[in-house]
């Protein structure tokens, strides 16, 4: 009989106590573990992977690469770890991004803290005893015979519970019938965010991409090289800028490592807290001649990555301004691509960058290729899989060997309320947000003590570099736990009424823009049933603000006891 605590019957198995327990071990959970480590605190995290890397660990789809610079999209809290790391690309690739993560962790020595292969599944707070019951479940392994949770692990109880768990991480696979029968009848299904580690061979393959997002743009280029032939199901064109990936240029490297603080100063100040190296916007659109406007349009497209998206200020509070810079793309668009009728549904209609711009490296010059096909599904959706393919709501039907859903995350929250979080007097965290996200600026939720959300919905979150952003958040959280331990404190909560105006001023700064104009991830809108909710919050230099201010404030906006 075994002697692993772990394979006891649930009531009987041994509680780990900790101080922090972070779940997830993505970079918001790595540097969680370190930064708490060294602030004196017992801390433990959990996380589902092998290893640690998070969005890097499980998207290893081909083409799979950060669309923030590589100088940019890096850890800043420590000098030594900066000057040492050399990036290869301009922009980086998924297995060299994994590769950082891991030297990261080695470094500093991460790795004893972290329980891989495991997943949280509940938790629940002891209002009697102020502390969470964290449990959790191998996702391989072990099984329990008679135990409703399956296989589980340890059952942790911790003072404070840190949620790194990412705010794309929560797979969108599109609930089709018969993918089943694709699967019995031989097929491959695959999500890009669940690539398989030793790579997928599509060679010789029918395949079809469902989704022209970001990773879809990313991957459609490389599996068409691969493919007998690719099929690309397409709802909503998309807005794809181009890369001009290639080497770091070491002068380039060099000159930012000679002053990397100033650089993150630089890049600290832009609104969005990535595109140090852009030119600040060029005033408003409107204001410039036509021929001055396509001059600095062109100027920014050869600049590639994000830099169109700053070109003007009013890009996105004027909707004429607005459709300058969406005609510029859909001309770049029909002079790419050869063939009108391939090159008209290509070309987006909605509000420039109401959604994620997307940054690709020969997307569109793919569908000039004998061997792929764009198949629109606005107004004729699939259907169904069936044992052979897809079938369109006409009848229409496509044979493949490979489906890939390149569909997409449940934003922002998904990862959240997968997990049964139960707050004071049980409070599921499911019902709480009914109606919606609600937080006292993205880190704290009312009637969840102790429970700390990194990059959550109310924050810059991704509309900020996401390094950049979970260091502001767990340093903030780092600060808040030892100004707790230094005034004898032993609980935190956000304020119902601090979280409702934090809310509505979320809302206010959103509502005066064109984000709401469309129905992006966002809003949550590519989840059936999901609130249309605006859940990151804009503007970043002002976000750190009122962080800071509240922090200053001895934690306004949260109660403490």
């Amino acid at each position: 009989m075994s002697s692993d605590p772990r394979d006891a019957p649930l009531e009987n198995r041994a509680r780990h106590r900790t101080d922090v327990l972070v779940v997830g071990a993505g970079f918001g959970g790595m540097y969680a573990v370190h930064q708490l480590r060294s602030a004196g605190f017992d801390v433990r995290a959990i996380e589902a992977g092998s290893g640690v890397g998070g969005t890097w660990y499980w998207n290893r789809y081909p083409g799979a690469r950060c669309d923030v610079e590589s100088l940019e999209y890096s850890y800043s809290f420590d000098p030594d770890l900066q000057q040492e790391w050399s990036w290869s690309e301009r922009y980086a690739p998924q297995p060299e991004l994994l590769r950082y993560a891991e030297h990261v962790a080695d470094r500093f020595d991460l790795r004893e803290r972290i329980e891989f292969d495991t997943r949280v599944t509940r938790a629940v707070y002891d209002d009697a005893r102020g502390r969470w019951t964290v449990t959790t479940k191998p996702v391989v392994g072990r099984t329990v015979g008679g135990d409703d949770l399956g296989a589980s692990a340890y059952v942790y109880d911790a003072q404070f519970v840190v949620m790194a768990t990412g705010v794309l991480s929560s797979t969108n696979i599109p609930d089709f019938d018969g993918i089943d029968d694709f699967r019995t009848a031989g097929g491959s299904v695959v999500h890009t965010g669940r690539w398989p580690a030793d790579g997928l061979d599509v060679s010789g393959r029918r395949v079809a991409v469902i989704g022209t997002g970001s990773s879809g743009v990313q991957a459609i280029p490389l599996l068409a090289q691969d493919a007998d032939h690719l099929t690309v199901f397409q709802r909503t064109p998309t807005y794809a800028t181009p890369a001009y990936n290639a080497p770091l240029d070491p002068d380039v490297e060099a000159e930012v490592k000679a002053d990397y603080a100033g650089f993150r100063a630089t890049l600290s100040r832009r609104a969005t807290a990535f595109g140090a190296s852009y030119p600040r916007p060029a005033g408003n659109a409107l204001d410039h001649a036509p021929d001055e406007r396509t001059r600095i349009l062109d100027d920014r497209w050869r600049l590639g990555g994000f830099a169109l998206s700053s070109a003007f200020t009013d890009t996105l509070l004027d909707p004429e301004a607005n459709e300058v810079v969406a005609e510029f793309v859909r001309d770049k668009i029909r002079s790419v691509v050869t063939d009108p009728a391939t090159a008209a549904l290509l070309c987006p209609d909605q509000t420039f960058g109401c959604k994620r711009p997307c940054v690709d490296t020969g997307f569109y010059e793919t569908f000039n290729r004998p061997d792929v096909t764009l198949v629109s599904v606005r107004d004729n959706p699939i259907e169904r899989l069936t044992d052979t393919g897809i079938e369109l709501a006409d009848g229409s039907s496509f044979e493949f060997d490979t489906i890939v859903f390149a569909t997409g995350y449940d934003a922002m929250t998904g990862s959240l309320l997968r997990i049964d979080i139960r707050g004071r007097d049980g409070l599921p965290l499911g019902d709480a947000w009914a109606a919606g996200p609600r937080t006292m600026l993205g880190l704290g939720i009312p009637g969840f003590p102790n429970l700390f959300t990194v990059t959550g919905p109310g924050s810059p979150s991704v509309l900020a570099n996401m390094i950049t952003a979970v260091e502001q958040h767990v340093d903030w959280i780092s600060a808040c736990l030892v100004w707790l331990r230094e005034n004898d404190r032993s609980t935190i909560e956000a304020d119902e009424t601090a979280a409702d105006r934090w809310v509505d001023h979320v809302n206010q700064l959103v509502d005066g823009t064109l984000y709401p104009t469309c129905n992006s991830w966002y809003l949550g809108a590519n989840v059936p049933g999901k609130p249309r909710v605006f859940m990151p919050a804009l503007g970043w230099p002002r976000y750190v603000d009122a962080c800071d201010a509240v922090a200053a404030a001895d934690y306004a906006g949260f109660h403490t006891a």
